[in-house]
C-alpha cells in the first residue's frame, strides 16, 4: 500500500490540514461506516469507476459518487466502502476552515456528499484531470497546491472569532459552554449561531457535541478497562445516560457495542 501525507504550503496550510494520498489498499472487509470526527473533505477519485453510499441499516446502495466531490461537515454516521483497490487523493480541511472554497453556505451541505463543482468549483474536475497525469504522489501534492493557490488564494481569509470558538471547543470540550465562549468573545449567541451555521454548518452546540463524542472516542482507544462513568464524566457528557443517547445516535452503537465493533483506524468500523 502507498499512503503519503502532505502539509500544504502557506496560506493554505492555515486552512487545510493536510493532503492524503493512498493507493493499492487491500482490507479483508467491503464496508466501513465512518463516525463523525468535526472534518470535512474534498476527495479526488484517480480511478475510472464509481464509488458508494450505502444505507447504515441495510447495506444498500442509495448514492453514486464519482471524480470528485465534497463531503461535508456529518452529525450521523455514513457508510462507504473501505477503500479495497481505490486509488484517491483526500483534502483534508481543517475544522470550520473549508468555508472560504465553497460556492454556498456550509450548513447547506451539512450530512451530504455532493459532486465538488457543485461545491467549490467546476475547475475540480480539469484539476483532477491534471492529477491523472501526474506520476507520483509528490508531483500530485504540487499540483494541487499550485491549482488551490491560483483559484483560491484571494479568498482565504480566516475569521478569528470563529477559530477561537473551535480551538477553545477542540481543546477542552469538557469544560465550556457555549454561553461562556460568546461571552468572552463578546458576540451574542444568536450571533454565533449564524456564523457557525454559515462557516462550520452545524450549531455550536451540535459542534460541542461531536467534538465530545470524539474525545469519548479517543478516551476508549487509550484504555483498557472502561470505566464508562468517569468518560462520560471527563468529556463533559451532563450523566452517563446522556452519554449513551449522544454516543449511540453519533455511531450507531452504545459505547460496549463499540468497544466489541470498533477496527484498526480511529473512527471507522468495519462491515
Amino acid at each position: 500500500m502507498i499512503a503519503e501525507v502532505h502539509i500544504p504550503i502557506s496560506p493554505l496550510n492555515q486552512f487545510i490540514d493536510h493532503f492524503f494520498y493512498h493507493a493499492g489498499y487491500h482490507p479483508e472487509h467491503l464496508v466501513d461506516k465512518l463516525l463523525p470526527d468535526g472534518e470535512v473533505q474534498l476527495i479526488f477519485d484517480l480511478t475510472d469507476y464509481p464509488k458508494y453510499i450505502y444505507d447504515n441499516e441495510t447495506l444498500e446502495e442509495i448514492q453514486t459518487c464519482q471524480k470528485v466531490w465534497f463531503s461535508g461537515f456529518r452529525t450521523t454516521p455514513i457508510t462507504i466502502p473501505s477503500g479495497r483497490e481505490s486509488e484517491m487523493l483526500i483534502v483534508q480541511f481543517k475544522k470550520g476552515k473549508a468555508f472560504p472554497f465553497l460556492m454556498e453556505p456550509m450548513h447547506v451541505l451539512t450530512n451530504f456528499v455532493v459532486d465538488a463543482e457543485q461545491a467549490i468549483s467546476p475547475e475540480m474536475l480539469r484539476i483532477r484531470e491534471q492529477l491523472l497525469e501526474a506520476l507520483t504522489p509528490v508531483e500530485k501534492f504540487q499540483l494541487l497546491e499550485v491549482q488551490l493557490l491560483k483559484q483560491y488564494r484571494s479568498r482565504l481569509k480566516e475569521n478569528p472569532f470563529v477559530d477561537f470558538a473551535i480551538g477553545t471547543i477542540v481543546s477542552s470540550p469538557d469544560q465550556y459552554s457555549i454561553k461562556q465562549i460568546a461571552a468572552k468573545a463578546g458576540y451574542s449567541q444568536k450571533h454565533i449561531i449564524k456564523l457557525f451555521k454559515e462557516q462550520v454548518g452545524v450549531t455550536p452546540k451540535a459542534f460541542l457535541k461531536v467534538i465530545r463524542f470524539q474525545k469519548a472516542i479517543q478516551q476508549i482507544e487509550a484504555q483498557g478497562v472502561m470505566d464508562w462513568p468517569a468518560i462520560a464524566y471527563d468529556c463533559g457528557f451532563y450523566d452517563q445516560s446522556h452519554f449513551i443517547a449522544d454516543f449511540k445516535h453519533f455511531s450507531g452503537f452504545t459505547p460496549s457495542e463499540y468497544v466489541k465493533q470498533r477496527g484498526d483506524y480511529l473512527n471507522y468500523i468495519p462491515l
